[in-house]
């Protein structure tokens, strides 16, 4: 194989590796804060008072995705007015998930025409239970991913080579920002554990740290809309925890958009990580859910 396409099939490989698995392992800092610790009903009461609440997953944790349905259902107990942010849904598709919950086709038609077994590797079952709550209840559900097509391309070919076309579904350019720095370390250090397979090439890199970043954006762009344009609603997003970590993915975008300090959001990840990625500023989340046994 040659080496310019093993670069590029690498740094797609690797952008689709952060967000779909577990955070990556880093050195720990020499005096990281203290994350304090609350039980899941204290925790719940916080929620319930905060506009925007980021639910930080492992895709592929059932443990997770039951105490997410869990949360959305105390949560709409109290607020009927809940919105669920999902970025299991590609922003081109948010039209048929409004026809969902219209009732106007069915659920199978819902993930045939998502494309979701395509553009999601998860199993449906994972999530069906929360869709099926947000139709009971008539809960707005929003799509929030870039699509495929244009990650990808960003991974190998960089933001600079998209078309019009291709630009339709993510922000302006210009609101695609990489310049955090502590973000840009954790990415590094995924991207270094790869190193050797893509040959340490640092425009590699840079277009690895694109493509994360434009999922980011894209997913803040579309939460900002809605709560500017429905401001008696709460949104609650699932969304990877390596989009929701120390708050430098999703949520830093998100309150640029609103206004610093200007709604309150916060953060919830299941059950301590032991091997995520450090930072010496704050602490990963807001609240740490335990499962229970």
């Amino acid at each position: 194989m040659k080496k310019t396409k093993l670069i590029k099939l690498c740094a797609l490989s690797l952008s689709i590796f952060l967000l779909c698995t577990s955070a990556v392992k880093a050195e720990p800092t020499a005096n990281p804060p203290t994350q304090q610790t609350y039980t899941n009903q204290e925790i719940l009461q916080q929620l319930l008072k905060a506009r925007i609440v980021y639910l930080g997953e492992t895709h592929d944790s059932i443990e997770d995705h039951q105490a997410q349905l869990a949360i959305i259902q105390e949560m709409q107990r109290q607020n009927r007015k809940i919105a669920i942010a999902l970025e299991m849904f590609q922003r081109p598709f948010q039209s048929v998930l409004d026809q969902y919950l219209a009732g106007k086709i069915t659920e199978e038609q819902l993930i045939e025409q998502t494309e979701y077994n395509q553009r999601w590797r998860f199993p449906w079952e994972y999530y069906a239970p929360i869709v099926r709550f947000a139709a009971l209840n008539k809960l707005p559900l929003l799509a929030l991913n870039t699509p495929t097509e244009v990650t990808r391309k960003v991974a190998t070919q960089g933001l600079e080579n998209l078309t019009a076309e291709e630009k339709k579904h993510i922000p302006p350019l210009s609101e695609i920002r990489t310049d955090n720095a502590e973000y840009r370390q954790i990415l590094l250090e995924v991207y270094q554990q790869h190193q050797k397979a893509a040959q340490g090439n640092s425009t590699a890199f840079e277009r690895f740290l694109q493509a994360q970043v434009l999922w980011d954006e894209t997913m803040a762009e579309k939460i900002a809309e809605f709560v500017k344009a429905n401001p008696d609603y709460q949104v609650v997003v699932l969304a990877g925890k390596g989009h929701i970590v120390y708050g430098y993915g999703i949520p830093s975008r998100v309150e640029r958009r609103l206004g610093v300090g200007k709604v309150k959001m916060r953060s919830v990840l299941f059950n301590l990580p032991t091997d995520s990625p450090s930072s010496a500023k704050k602490p990963i989340a807001d609240y740490i859910w335990q499962h229970l046994e």
